[in-house]
């Protein structure tokens, strides 16, 4: 009986040989995933070597050049308005646009542009030109204007004032952009008559073309500055 026993006991001790293998197959499959990977960033995946989403070689974005004086100085520009006109022809409308645009180095110099474009971006260029061309130099008094001044240009009249410090600009529309850009920082100002922004623009120019120290005043009456009361 005894041999029957080891006999039968024999092949149930077999199953456990063939487990074994079982459970190295999936150890030796693990190793496989990496490989994939690097593959897939061969091929160019997020951030691969060839065309990939990754933006490391892409160059930066420069912002364009400032505008400058012909003597090298940096300008300020400011657009007043742009305007558009739709001419309606056969099959559609075209459009076209101008801009009105002031310029200056805030330091007593200020320029006005006028340009017309197909496209927005293309008006604006022209008028900054056209304002480079005609810089004009200003009578300050620190950071006000020396003394009341009123102009007028077509239908525009425009008055400005002095004003103590810390006033600021009081005005709105064309007039505070030519504020701005010419250097004032503390005016009182009126616009009088139409509100034409390119009439307002120019008959504030006027305005401050006007303007005379006191020491160009006494040179014009042939007195001294000891000597004036």
């Amino acid at each position: 009986m005894s041999e029957n026993t080891e006999k039968k006991e024999a092949p149930a001790a077999a199953p456990a040989k063939v487990d074994a293998p079982a459970a190295a197959t999936p150890a030796a499959a693990t190793p496989a995933a990496p490989a994939a990977g690097a593959k897939r960033d061969e091929r160019g995946g997020r951030g691969g070597g060839r065309g990939g989403r990754g933006r490391g070689d892409r160059p930066q974005r420069q912002a364009p050049p400032k505008p400058t004086a012909p003597d090298g100085k940096e300008l300020v520009e400011k657009v007043v308005f742009i305007n558009r006109c739709s001419k309606v022809v056969k099959g559609g409308r075209r459009f076209s646009f101008s801009a009105l645009l002031v310029t200056g180095d805030q330091e007593g110099r200020v320029g006005v542009g006028f340009g017309k474009a197909k496209e927005v971006a293309a008006c604006i260029a022209k008028a900054g030109v056209d304002a480079r061309r005609q810089l004009k130099v200003i009578n300050l008094n620190g950071p006000t204007i020396p003394h009341e001044s009123q102009a007028e240009h077509g239908g525009g009249v425009v008055l400005l004032k002095p004003a103590v410090p810390g006033t600021g600009i009081i005005a709105g529309g064309g007039v505070r952009a030519v504020c701005e850009v010419v250097g004032v920082k503390d005016i009182l100002a009126k616009s009088l008559g139409s509100n034409n922004h390119m009439n307002v623009v120019k008959a504030t120019v006027k305005a401050l073309e006007a303007l005379r120290t006191r020491d160009q005043i006494h040179a014009l009456r042939g007195k001294k500055a000891e000597k004036a009361i």
